[in-house]
């Protein structure tokens, strides 16, 4: 059956928690417009990110690999040029690719150096651009921080009379005390403060905008719109009304427990010794950082009423598949930890929602999935949506699609892996651990997390008896525990020893009888014994030998029938030769 799907929505926000959305079970930050979205869809409850940092989570996303697949292992480590993202797996197929926001994308200029290609041209700026044609780049990163400013939306600021150096900083991000003094909303003492930015000109509202611009100009050609919020990523501050909808009372409780500062994994101890986590471990931190954390949320749940109403009357929602997720979460306080760098479930499990048009997706709408699902999955989806053959020598992920249509995979994966880079950390050097040393891999299967460590012991959750995380039994010697250890061991083990690199020859290339075929094609006869051996086996491979080129058939003829053998063998090529064709 064709799909009737034409276009993707590829939605993701940055730093978003599932447990902060009302369909995920927030029983007081309403999200009403995604839970409608969820009721047309599907729920996955256990979808998992590659990488708990935004950069390698997002690459995850983008080529369909894992982080040691792809190697961009941290923020600051760019996609190396010459990666199959989205872009390049769809385009072929005559599907746009075209972002709307952010990818924490680092370009490969070494790379694209390397290969004489101009970081300018088109092509350029697709491997710049995770593959995706930049209909507007908008990263919401501080212009100080090493990263390239993103000009566009500072630049809508002016024009719209909100001036100064840094329009981004001191009036979408920025708050001013009652006496009139301007806060900077990095600090996150001023989370539960109004930012001085009107809620239509922030950045969320812009760059709904702007999508839905692209959209009306997009013409007939199909096309996969990513758009990527920058919030409710720090800075925490959101203008009104959203800044005054919640308090204190209305957040989560905190999940931590003085158990683990008891004696803590060397790694964790480290990093909770960071100052975002020390920070966040005081009193009144999060109590501050919760109220606007939560507005960012529901300012972008209006806005997705926005953009689905839009779809609508555009007449495109019943032929556009809409996946929303995030790139990771937020410790906010929990685990005695701030920001991502540990794989605690409030940072690795991502919210998704896919809603699928397709007929066939009828079955599971308003339902739940409990398949262990990965962001690699994504790609592979897309790919699928359009038709395209499945890759699995280039994709690490598959298809969502049979888990959307109510069939469960009898292969489905039993478990998901989470890698962490922490090279770039304070945690690295205050272990004195080589950059070499300082990956982490975490596996977690239906009811055991088990993070293995380079040159420290592992550790181990039980989710059923501790969901919470609460107590790391890394190193218990009790049988139980040892036993899931060694197995856990052994799967994170043969995970890793899956070929992830050989993307240039697909496996049903290898599995075929042509492949004989092909390399005598070539000219190279290994192991005949002489021309009656090679026409037995042109007979066996028959009608596939040499089908398609006519500079090998008459070589083989040459072989096979000696007769046939010109009295005097070119000058060119020695008797006993074949030409490489």
């Amino acid at each position: 059956m064709k799909s009737p799907v034409k276009n993707i929505l590829f939605i993701m926000c940055d730093q978003l928690r599932a447990d902060h959305l009302s369909c995920f079970g927030h029983p007081r930050l309403h999200t009403p417009h995604l839970d409608r979205l969820a009721a047309r869809g599907v729920i996955f409850d256990r979808a998992y990110v590659n990488s708990p940092v935004c950069g390698p989570s997002r690459m995850s996303y983008y080529t369909g690999r894992y982080v040691h697949s792809h190697g961009a292992s941290w923020n600051f480590v760019p996609l190396k040029a010459g990666e199959m993202t989205i872009g390049d797996h769809l385009r072929p197929l005559g599907v746009q690719s075209v972002l709307v926001g952010k990818t924490h994308m680092r370009a490969d200029l070494a790379g694209m150096s390397r290969l004489g290609i101009d970081p300018q041209s088109q092509i350029g700026v697709r491997i710049a651009e995770c593959g995706f044609d930049p209909y507007e780049r908008d990263d919401g990163i501080h212009p100080y921080s090493g990263h390239d400013p993103d000009p566009s939306y500072s630049d809508y600021l002016r024009r719209n009379g909100f001036d100064g150096d840094n329009p981004w900083e001191t009036w979408a991000n920025a708050t001013e005390d009652e006496d009139g003094t301007l806060r900077s909303g990095w600090f996150l003492k001023y989370s539960n403060r109004p930012a001085r930015i009107p809620d239509e000109h922030s950045e969320t509202p812009y760059i709904t905008r702007r999508a839905m611009d692209f959209i009306r100009e997009a013409g007939e050609q199909p096309w996969c719109l990513h758009l990527s919020y920058i919030k409710p990523h720090w800075p925490y501050i959101v203008p009104e009304p959203y800044a005054s909808m919640y308090t204190a009372d209305d957040a989560l409780p905190v999940v931590r427990s003085e158990a683990e500062r008891d004696n803590p994994h060397p790694v964790y101890a480290a990093m909770m010794d960071h100052r975002v986590s020390q920070t966040f471990s005081r009193d009144g931190v999060r109590e501050a950082v919760m109220p606007g954390y939560m507005g960012l949320i529901k300012q972008i749940d209006d806005q997705m009423g926005v953009l689905f109403q839009f779809l609508e009357d555009q007449g495109l929602m019943d032929k556009t598949m809409i996946v929303f997720t995030a790139d990771h979460g937020d410790y906010l306080g929990d685990h005695w930890m701030g920001e991502k760098d540990l794989f605690h479930e409030p940072v690795i499990k991502a919210p998704l929602i896919v809603y699928d048009p397709d007929p066939r997706a009828d079955t599971t709408r308003g339902t739940r999935c409990q398949a262990l699902v990965e962001a690699v999955d994504i790609a592979p989806t897309f790919l699928d949506v359009y038709g395209g053959p499945a890759v699995p020598h280039v994709m690490d992920g598959r298809s969502l699609r049979p888990l959307l249509f109510g069939q469960t995979p009898a292969d489905w994966r039993t478990a998901v892996v989470c890698e962490y880079d922490f090279s770039f950390q304070d945690s690295r050097i205050a272990l004195a651990t080589q950059p070499r040393d300082a990956w982490m891999r975490m596996v977690r299967d239906e009811r055991w997390k088990y993070v293995l460590f380079e040159n420290f012991r592992p550790m181990l959750f039980d989710l059923v008896n501790d969901p919470n995380e609460f107590h790391d039994l890394g190193a218990s010697t009790a049988p139980e525990h040892v036993a899931a250890k060694e197995r856990l061991h052994e799967a994170l083990f043969r995970w890793a020893r899956q070929p992830r690199q050989r993307v240039t020859v697909p496996d049903g290339a290898i599995e075929s009888i042509e492949v004989q075929a092909r390399i005598t094609e070539g000219g190279i006869l290994i192991g005949y014994w002489d021309e009656d051996d090679l026409a037995q086996a042109r007979q066996q491979f028959k009608p596939r030998f040499a089908s398609h080129n006519p500079l090998v058939k008459p070589t083989l003829d040459r072989l096979t029938h000696p007769e046939t053998r010109p009295s005097t063998p070119p000058a060119t090529q020695p008797e006993g030769t074949t030409q490489d064709a």
